[in-house]
């Protein structure tokens, strides 16, 4: 599991480690690997905008939708799609916290190819 978060272009916050859960497709891996992304990106979202506040950097725009890349297709599609399948139902409740995010338009993802990494 990795992770890479920019901000101007630069990195902020990265992570790599080996994951700890055990999964029964690459597509629940990819998809618990999105999720602890997001526990990390949405609190830094937040501070940000509260450092924008005090300093006024101008991040507004930048902090408006924030983009993340994800290179399992179907992960894509459990995000942005809220509802069940049968390859998806067993997945834990606390991994989909991060879809009200994307449904209210802060968060996009997108799938991006594994040769663009």
């Amino acid at each position: 599991m990795g992770y890479l978060i920019r901000l101007g272009g630069c990195p902020l916050v990265w992570k790599s480690k080996l994951q700890t859960l055990i999964a029964v497709s690459i597509m629940e891996a990819e998809y618990i690997a999105l999720s602890m992304c997001m526990r990390e990106l949405l609190p830094l979202k937040r501070l940000l905008k509260e450092i924008d506040n005090v300093f006024k950097f101008d991040l507004e725009g930048a902090l408006a939708k924030l983009t993340v890349f994800e290179d399992n297709a179907l992960a894509v599609q459990l995000a942005t799609m809220p509802k069940m399948t049968l390859r998806s139902k067993h997945i834990a409740l606390h991994y989909h916290f991060f879809r009200e995010y994307i449904a209210k338009g802060e968060v996009d993802v997108k799938h991006v190819s594994t040769d663009l990494q």
